[in-house]
Formats: structure tokens, sequence, C-alpha cells
């Protein structure tokens, strides 16, 4: 399973909205049975997971590259 944590690290964050969409599509579907449902809502919560990690490591290179940019301002 290492290698579906990689390949989820790979997808945009807009491939991982559009997939969040088609989950929550079916899950609003009444033609969906519990057990999809449940399978669904577990993809979707390691989608939002992904998601999350890739939102933290951009705002983590913000505010390094904000740092280098104010370092260089007060010289």
């Amino acid at each position: 399973m290492p290698r579906k944590k990689g390949a989820d690290m790979e997808k945009s964050i807009e491939q991982t909205f559009a997939e969040l969409d088609e989950l929550m599509e079916k899950l609003e579907s009444p033609d969906t049975s519990l057990e999809e449902s449940f399978a669904c809502y577990e993809a979707g919560m390691k989608l939002v997971k992904a998601c999350s990690d890739k939102i933290d490591k951009v705002e983590k290179q913000m505010i390094i590259l904000q740092g280098g940019a104010e370092e260089d301002g007060d010289a």
C-alpha cells in the first residue's frame, strides 16, 4: 500500500477535489448501498487528508519564501 500513498501525493489538488466531487455524487445517489457509502466515505477521508497535507506543505513553503523575502528587504 505505500505506492498508493505515493500516487495520492502525485495528484494535483484539483484532481483530488474532482475525485471528492465524484464520491459525493455517489454518496448522494439513492442507488448507493450502505457498504458502498462506507467505502466512499473512507476513500473521501483519505483524499481530504491528502489535500490537507498538500495545502500544509504549500503553506510551509510560502512561510519559508516570505521569511527569505523579509531578510532580503532588511539588508
